[in-house]
């Protein structure tokens, strides 16, 4: 079981960034696949970027490459999203997630946590 705490969310300017956090409590942190996704309202919740085990091979939507980064500190039981130049089509509940494999479909992650908003204003 492995329990999953967002933060950093909030009110930011369209180019602004803000790097958001998920604290993983729980056996094997270390060995999952974290993921983060998002939801707009009325729209269905889509794949932003995922990360290995090791950190090696991260994962993006096209819509957020080259302006987000995703990283993950083992030691720390925490994976971060830094987002760059923020638009506001990036305003949604951002959610990560963990998997037993690589995968980047919202289905196949086991864990979620509860989201944390982002707005972007223009």
């Amino acid at each position: 079981q492995v329990q999953l705490v967002e933060s950093g969310g909030g009110l930011v300017q369209a180019g602004g960034s803000l790097r958001l956090s998920c604290a993983a409590s729980g056996r094997f942190f270390s060995t999952y696949t974290m993921g983060w996704f998002r939801q707009a309202p009325g729209k269905e919740r889509e794949f932003v970027a995922a990360i290995t085990w090791s950190g090696a091979r991260p994962f993006y939507a096209d819509s957020v490459k080259g302006r987000f980064t995703i990283s993950r500190d083992n030691a720390k039981n925490t994976v971060y999203l830094r987002m760059n130049n923020l638009k506001p089509e990036d305003t949604a509940v951002y959610y990560c997630a963990a998997a037993t494999r690589i995968t980047t479909a919202p289905v196949e992650y086991d864990f979620w946590g509860q989201g944390t908003q982002v707005t972007v204003s223009s």
